[in-house]
Order: structure tokens, then C-alpha cells, then sequence
């Protein structure tokens, strides 16, 4: 037996999105069956268009998403038929040395995310014409089904809607968790935001129910910055030069407790003026993706280390999703991050490539495809 799906693949760099006909096989031990309901519409995946960061081509794109388990593979107990998930970018093992010290954002099972093959390297895609297709992140959510390890399955409460839950999956969770996680924000502080899409975005919201008494939004779409300020940004700036001086004056002249890098495209040469943004033994958290053939950072070595600031990578927030997720949703059950207006553009699977137009004209926080 097999499932039919329509599914958006990235063929080749500079190839726009191909909506294809495909199968997926029934459920392996430990694999799990979702029909979609909706995916988000993330810049990563979008950088395997532009060849910023891309996966091994061609591949079933979409690492966010949320559907219903439709069917189960022997062994499977995380969840069952029925079930509404959430699909995780990153699997939570429990089992790994790093899933046992809390840090299941770095779980051993990640070894594999990036090459879209399954365990014994075969591909659950497979076009009509018999060509074989990798799923990105291992979940390939721009499809009407996928099929993923159990691992890479959250369990979610039908209270929570589905268009939501997808976003939390990826840039909400890695957003929030930027803020609360990795930058470490606390009563009083001062934290700016470099880049306000889905992600920076909950990296503001993260930082509002964190306490945080100034946030400066920074980005040069004016509706973005509009938007911070309804999320809860304090200030906002279309530059980190123009970040400067309000920072400066909010804070005396000691800068900002941390500043966070959530910008679509990262490049070396950004993080050494956002470094002067931050206080003495201040945060600066690097959340975004870099074009795979840049290994160089500019930073101000000598006044980095001699005012000890530190550089933080972050993948997933630095956060425990099968932990954090819940606490996400209890604060927006409490009306307290208004998730529902991250998403500010909805599509059909058709339209995936005018979607990610929206995206890079500015015009969505986050876009999403309703199956």
C-alpha cells in the first residue's frame, strides 16, 4: 500500500518551488503517517532555493507544520491514530547524553536532519515517474502527507489552532526561546532585536513576558516595525546604526543587556556592530542562517573579550520543546503571546513560490499554507 501526496520539491538551486505528484509508503516500525493541515512558510527552507544553506537537492521542502497521525508503524507509543502534532524540526530522543541533561535541542538523532534520507537511506518520497525525493529536516511538511520517525512528533491539545501550532513548531519556539533561553532576559532589561519576522518576532514576546523594560526592534521594513511595536517592542530602529544611539539613551551609555541576530540571511561582517549594541558581560545570541560558504566573522576581538561579552549559537532556542511548548501554549491560553498574529498571510500549496515573494518583499511576519 502507499499514500498519494502533492508535495512542493526544490529540484536545483535557483529553481523556483514544482508542485509534484507523489507516493509515501506505509509506516516502518517507529514511523509515523500526518496528513497536513497547515506548514509554514520558514526562510530556511527558502534557502535552498537562493543556495544560501541548502539541503541534499532535490528535496520535499517545509520543517513547520501541524496535521493529524493517520497511520502508525510497529512500536510507535508517542502517539496515535487520531492524534492532532505538531512536527519538530529537531527530534527529542530522551535516550542521548544530551537529551539526559536537558539539552535535548542538541539530541543525537539530529546527526541526520540535513540529508533527507531515512535510516537505512532510502527516501519516503518518490515521484510518479519513480524518482526518489529527500524530505527537509526529515519532515518535508510542504505535502498534503508526510512520513517522519515518532521522534519528530508532538502531541498537541485541539484548543491550540492547527495554523498556530505549525509556527510554534520552528520559528516560535526557536523565537521565544532566543529571548528567554539563550539571551537569558530578565525583570528590567534591555534587549534589541535584529530582524523582526516570525522569529525575531517571538523573540519580542519572548522578552515581554521575560519582564524586559526596553526592547528595540530593528529592521528596515517599515511595516515590520510597526508590527513590533504592537507585539510588544518598546522602540524600534531601521538600522543597527540608528539602534545606537537609542540604545545608548536608554540605557546611560551601558547598552543593552543582549542583542539578538534573527535576520533572514546572516553574514560575518553583521555581528561585530551588533556586538556594540551590548553592555559588559552582555549577550549577543546569534538565531539566523548563514550561507554555508561563509566561515568569517568581523568582531572587535580585543574590546569583545576584554569586556567579556559572549557569542551564543542558537538552534531551537536553546529550548526543551516536549517542556517548552507547553509552557508557550499556557501563556497563550493566558492572552499572553498573541501567536494568531504572527501569521498575516495564508495560501494553497499552489502558491507556495508567491508566498515566499510576500516573505522577501516584507510583506508577511509569517506566511502559511492551508491544506
Amino acid at each position: 500500500m502507499s499514500t498519494r501526496t502533492r508535495a512542493a520539491v526544490c529540484w536545483e538551486v535557483g529553481r523556483p518551488w514544482e508542485i509534484v505528484d507523489c507516493t509515501l509508503p506505509d509506516p516502518r516500525a517507529g514511523e509515523v503517517l500526518v496528513k497536513l493541515e497547515y506548514a509554514g512558510l520558514c526562510h530556511s527552507d527558502d534557502h535552498n532555493v537562493t543556495g544560501d544553506f541548502p539541503a541534499n537537492l532535490p528535496v520535499v521542502g517545509g520543517h513547520e507544520g501541524a496535521g493529524v497521525v493517520v497511520a502508525v508503524g510497529e512500536g510507535v507509543d508517542r502517539v496515535a491514530v487520531g492524534d492532532p502534532v505538531m512536527l519538530l524540526p529537531l527530534p527529542t530522543c530522551g535516550a542521548c547524553r544530551y537529551c539526559a541533561d536537558g539539552r535535548t535541542y542538541l539530541c543525537d538523532k539530529n546527526l541526520d536532519v540535513m540529508t533527507g534520507a531515512r535510516a537505512d537511506g532510502t527516501f519516503a518520497f518518490t515521484t510518479s515517474d519513480g524518482r526518489d525525493i529527500g524530505a527537509y529536516g526529515q519532515l518535508g511538511t510542504f505535502s498534503e502527507y508526510t512520513l517522519v520517525q515518532e521522534i519528530r512528533v508532538q502531541r498537541y491539545e485541539r484548543d491550540i489552532p492547527a495554523q498556530v501550532a505549525a509556527v510554534t513548531s520552528c520559528g516560535v519556539i526557536t523565537g521565544y526561546g532566543s529571548a528567554v533561553r539563550a539571551a537569558d532576559i530578565r525583570d528590567g532589561d534591555t534587549l534589541v532585536v535584529v530582524g523582526t519576522g516570525g522569529i525575531g518576532m517571538s523573540a519580542v514576546m519572548g522578552a515581554v513576558v521575560s519582564g524586559a523594560a526596553n526592547i528595540v526592534a530593528v529592521d528596515p521594513v517599515a511595516f515590520k516595525r510597526e508590527q513590533a511595536l504592537k507585539f510588544g517592542a518598546t522602540h524600534t530602529a531601521a538600522s543597527v546604526e540608528e539602534a545606537q544611539g537609542i540604545v545608548s539613551e536608554l540605557t546611560r551609555n551601558r547598552m543593552a543587556d543582549a542583542a539578538i541576530i534573527t535576520v533572514g540571511v546572516l553574514h560575518g561582517d553583521m555581528i561585530g556592530p551588533v556586538s556594540r549594541l551590548v553592555s559588559k558581560g552582555g549577550n549577543v545570541v546569534v538565531t539566523a542562517v548563514a550561507p554555508a560558504t561563509e566561515d568569517t566573522v568581523t568582531l572587535p576581538l580585543v574590546e569583545f573579550a576584554m569586556s567579556a561579552k559572549n557569542l551564543i549559537g542558537v538552534v531551537m532556542g536553546l529550548t526543551r520543546p516536549l517542556a517548552d511548548i507547553e509552557r508557550i501554549y499556557a501563556l497563550y491560553r493566558a492572552g499572553r503571546l498573541p501567536l494568531d498574529d504572527l501569521i498575516t498571510g495564508t495560501y494553497k500549496l499552489d502558491d507556495i513560490n508567491r508566498g515566499y515573494e510576500d516573505m522577501h518583499k516584507g510583506l508577511n511576519l509569517r506566511g502559511v499554507i492551508a491544506f
